[in-house]
């Protein structure tokens, strides 16, 4: 995919086309961003039921032409019973199966709440409306894509052992196959019970009752209580001034402070041409300086050992930036963080944006489906500590540490910009590629997503921490690489899933919308 997609009436970019196809049709019916990605957020927890479901959290960020923007936390903290004493005898909380189910599920907060935020707007379609692309998908079937195949295959062992993932994921016992029918009618009622009583009901009616009966039963600790207890928080986002635009991300608990200080440092470090090795090296290397203070500072919000916004200041940039060697790696690897994701992004006709981000952290999550609701129920609270002392221990209430982070830009010119990608460690990474590409080097939007890219650490279920570089770089760049001390490691795909799958929408002052979106993903970039 080369050329980039222009409209003006609105457009609604998914890693699934079934999903960008329900924004879009949203936005045909006179829905605002909001609706639309409301309606793109349900679709692809059926479509894509390897990397979200409504068993997972979300983040927003919301523009409306000259406004600040409004960011949601859609995460759901630790149950009031998850505790150490709770996986006593456990070295570490289990990956996967009711122990691994410990937090709350935000996403369907954050729908709520931005629901919420665009009331302002005018008059709003209703839920049946915006839920009925999915809930026909659940109970019609989908399609199996080629990475539900592969990634159900790749973990059926372990993920069979999870309460009601054979019943609901696998087909007579067996991995689905890529373009095999897979229906899911509880799912369908469920989204039926969501549209009907409404997006409430998932945490103080009927259906939050049916959840946290079945949880409970499986072994999970999560109580109706802590159901009754969630509600998503409007939250004032990072931001990052550059020379031309000022840039915004989702704070604490997600990496959104490291996706913002690597664009920060690079700027300071630009190289004159894209795609070369200044700029490869100096992103990597202005990964490396934000990844660190990432780790050393990133957690529940109530516990952040320094402001996150003072580390993106002027003086605390260009002192990172400062400690980049120009022609030689910082030693690496660091502890990685993995997860898979999906990003999306929508703009309607009046130019408001939305970026966003929902995820059940592992591939399935902790792949327990719940025998009434049929919902997925994410893993996220794996990456609590059993030490309650560490700077992401676990205790009832807590947040989790989130590699999610939704990107937004406002630039000087009146151009708005929302962009992100799935992939855990590679979501920062890969936001500063196609960000620097097209608003510093001037590469389309298309081209800045579609050219070859490039992940230090880990993510997809990876061990390795080292540099992987996509096929399509040259041999000599390749070479400069590890001549400058990368452990470099040349993947044999092109287009790799490794680097995650991204796209992006920029809003024109005049009114034009490109979108772009990422041939290495089965989406789409839906437009009007």
């Amino acid at each position: 995919m080369l050329h980039t997609q222009r409209s003006y009436g609105g457009s609604c970019v998914a890693p699934h086309h079934l999903a960008a196809s329900a924004g879009r049709d949203v936005l045909k019916q006179g829905g605002n961003a909001v609706e639309a990605m409301v309606a793109a957020a349900a679709a692809i927890a059926v479509v894509y039921p390897h990397m979200n479901a409504l068993g997972g959290d979300g983040f927003w960020l919301i523009h409306e032409p000259g406004k600040t923007p409004v960011a949601i936390d859609a995460c759901g903290p630790a149950a009031g019973l998850a505790s150490a004493d709770f996986y006593a005898g456990e070295t570490q909380i289990p990956e996967r199966g009711p122990k691994a189910a410990l937090t709350m599920a935000g996403t369907i907060g954050g729908w709520h709440e931005a629901l919420n935020v665009a009331s302002a707007w005018g008059k709003q379609l209703p839920l049946t409306t915006l839920l009925a692309d999915a809930i026909h998908h659940a109970e019609a079937g989908i399609s199996v894509t080629q990475s539900q195949e592969a990634l159900t295959a790749k973990h059926v062992e372990r993920l069979s052992q999870s309460p009601g993932f054979s019943d609901s994921l696998l087909l007579n016992g067996q991995v689905p196959r890529e373009g095999e029918r897979l229906r899911q009618p509880r799912l369908a009622a469920t989204l039926k019970r969501l549209a009907e009583a409404g997006l409430d009901d998932f945490y103080r009616g009927e259906l939050a009752a049916s959840m946290a009966k079945d949880l409970e039963a499986v072994g999970s600790p999560l109580r109706l209580v802590d159901f009754h207890d969630y509600r998503a928080q409007r939250v004032t986002p990072l931001e990052v001034t550059l020379q031309d635009a000022t840039l915004y991300n989702l704070p604490a608990p997600t990496q959104g402070m490291a996706s913002l200080m690597i664009l920060g440092i690079y700027e300071r470090l630009k190289a004159a041409e894209p795609n070369g090795f200044d700029h490869l090296h100096g992103l990597i290397e202005a990964t490396k300086r934000a990844f660190i203070l990432r780790d050393q500072n990133v957690t529940d919000p109530r516990r952040v050992p320094t402001p996150l916004q003072e580390l993106l200041s002027e003086e605390s940039i260009s002192a990172e930036a400062a400690k980049v060697d120009p022609q030689h790696a910082l030693p690496w690897p660091h502890e990685p963080a993995p997860g898979d994701t999906i990003w999306m992004g929508t703009v309607d006709s009046e130019g408001r944006s939305v970026s966003f981000i929902q995820s059940i952290y592992w591939e399935f999550g902790s792949g327990v489906v719940l025998s009434e609701s049929g919902v997925l129920w994410q893993n996220r609270g794996i990456s609590f500590s059993l030490n309650p002392n560490d700077l992401r221990g676990l205790a009832p209430g807590r947040k989790p540490f989130h590699t999610l982070n939704p990107a937004l830009a406002k630039f000087n010119d009146g151009r708005t910009m929302v962009y992100g990608t799935m992939g855990g460690e590679g979501q920062p990474q890969t936001q500063a590629a196609i960000f620097s590409r097209y608003a510093l080097h001037g590469m389309p939007l298309q081209q800045a997503i579609t050219a070859p890219r490039w992940l230090l650490g880990r993510t997809w279920g990876e061990t390795s921490t080292n540099l992987k570089l996509e096929a399509r770089f040259d041999d000599a760049l390749v070479a400069a690489l590890g001549s400058a001390g990368h452990d470099v490691e040349v993947l044999p795909e092109a287009f790799s899933d490794t680097m995650g799958h991204a796209g992006g929408i920029v809003h024109h002052p005049d009114g034009l919308i490109e979108s772009a979106h990422d041939p290495r993903s089965n989406g789409g970039a839906a437009s009007i």
